[in-house]
Order: structure tokens, then sequence, then C-alpha cells
């Protein structure tokens, strides 16, 4: 594996990436789906995530939230080796998923879909529990404005609500638990301009609040006016990783496609290793 060169300068020795993956191989029998990817993303970033259908796009975002365990490479986050044996243990260090389907429960409102699987009890006894509505109500309203989201009866059903009011509710469940880093799957799929531009916003906000946000998405212009940085994958290998304000459309979707054919740090991190065309291995 080779070493790519940066047009930044060295990273300070001292720096410490909240997330860093090196060399992460996962394969399903004879396919190999991410072949040695590494990557880093730091506290307060966002990051692009693009590549086309088959790249290794969901099963990277599965590797890191502990639905996949890699078969080889090593994965650290806040600084530590973790391996995490389920989703929950990468949510419980900090981690939280919303994936493009939201699975959310159209019956309740935002605060039961937000509560739900960790409602607050009132009092109980015994196999009794009464659950504090009025608790999970406040508290769901105040993540809400925190985030600067405003829906128009918060008491409504969720599946009466606009897909950019739903995509909304399930990005606040995730930041209930005040995670390090969020994923967030195709977030403006199949939302009308004005909302996909409302949910972009909230990745600014989760930047200024210091979350580290992965950003998965076929929409490139959507990529280019949200992110810091942009990584490439390509049938299963990172093809790139730029800095997003030094890049265009165009170079990007060359590397999604595979026209430019080595791996490449141009204005990424300095000294990260990537997949050139010399590497062995099958393609995912």
């Amino acid at each position: 594996m080779s070493e790519t060169t940066s047009a930044t300068e060295p990273r300070p020795k001292h720096r410490e990436p909240l997330l860093e993956l090196s060399d992460i191989t996962k394969r399903f029998g004879g396919v190999t789906a991410l072949d040695h990817v590494s990557l880093d993303i730091d506290a307060g970033e966002v990051v692009g995530l693009v590549g086309d259908n088959g790249a290794g796009k969901s099963t990277l975002v599965k590797t890191i939230s502990g639905a996949y365990r890699p078969d080889s490479g090593r994965l650290l986050f806040g600084g530590a080796v973790r391996e995490f044996a389920t989703p929950g243990a990468a949510k419980d260090a900090g981690i939280e998923t919303v994936y493009q389907d939201l699975a959310l429960v159209d019956t309740l409102d935002a605060a039961g879909n937000i509560f739900l699987g960790r409602e607050l009890i009132r009092f109980g006894a015994g196999p009794i529990r009464f659950l504090d509505h009025r608790a999970m109500r406040e508290q769901a309203f105040a993540l809400l404005e925190r985030l600067g989201l405003k829906l128009p009866d918060p008491s409504a059903e969720v599946g009466t609500l606009s897909g950019g009011q739903r995509q909304s509710v399930a990005i606040s469940r995730a930041l209930y638990t005040d995670p390090k880093l969020v994923i967030l799957d195709e977030p403006t799929s199949a939302l009308a301009v004005k909302e996909a531009e409302r949910v972009l916003e909230l990745t600014q906000t989760l930047r200024e609040q210091g979350v580290a946000v992965i950003l998965i998405s076929h929409t490139i212009r959507d990529v280019m006016a949200t992110t810091d940085r942009i990584i490439v994958l390509h049938r299963g290998r990172k093809m790139a990783d730029l800095v997003t304000a030094d890049t265009d459309e165009e170079e990007v979707v060359r590397y999604i496609v595979g026209q430019d054919r080595v791996g490449q740090n141009r204005g990424g991190r300095a000294g990260q290793r990537t997949n050139s065309e010399t590497q062995n291995g099958a393609e995912a």
C-alpha cells in the first residue's frame, strides 16, 4: 500500500482524531466489500462519504456503527481501540446512525419517538410502570428548540408530518444521548428543496456544537455545500480524501466513477494511507 502526499501542512503530532480507521477490510464470502480502507474524522467536522452503488458506503457505515465486524484492520474512537460487537455498543460509545428508512413509529408523536425504548418512568410498583409523558414532552421540545426545529403541532403523530419534519425527528432522537459522532444516511432523499436545505442546516448546527458528522449522499451538490472534506469510495477502495473547498463536483464525480485510478489525498489528510491501482484484492 502506497503513501500519498497532500497539499496541506503535516498534521500536528499531538492531533488525535475522534474516529480513526486503519486498513479496514470486510469480506462476504469471495466478495471484498471493503479493501484496506483508512480514514479519520475530527470532532466538529462534517465529512461527506460518496460513491456509486456497490462502492462500500453501507458496509463502511455498518462497520463503524457496530452492525458488522471487520475481518482485519483497526478502529479507534476517542483515542481508544474499539471492537463494537453490536450497534448498542457503538451507541454507548457515542456513535449514532440515522438510516434512510428513519425507523419511526408513525402512530407516536415526536416525544414518543425520541424516547422510544428509553422512556422516562414517573413511578412504578413491581412490574407496573407509569410513564412520565410530561417530562418526555418537555425534554423533547427543549431538544428540538436547541436544534432550531419547529413542528407545527408537536403532539401530532409523526405519520402526519412532512418528510423533512420526520427526518428532523429522527435526527433529534439520535441526538438525545449527546453523541460524539452522527452518521446521516441519505438524509435529503425524496425531500423537497426547502426541506432538504433545512435538514442540511442541521449538520452545521451539529458542527457548531462539536459533533462530528458523516454525511452519505448521492447528491453531490448537497455534499459540496455542507461538508469540510469528501471521502470517495469505489468498489470497496478509498479513492480520494479531498478538502471540499479545494475541489469541485467534476473532480469528485471522476473519482466516483473510477476515472482517476490512483487513490489521492490532494488537499485532504496529510500522509494518510489510501488505495492505489497497484493494490491487490478483490473488488466489491
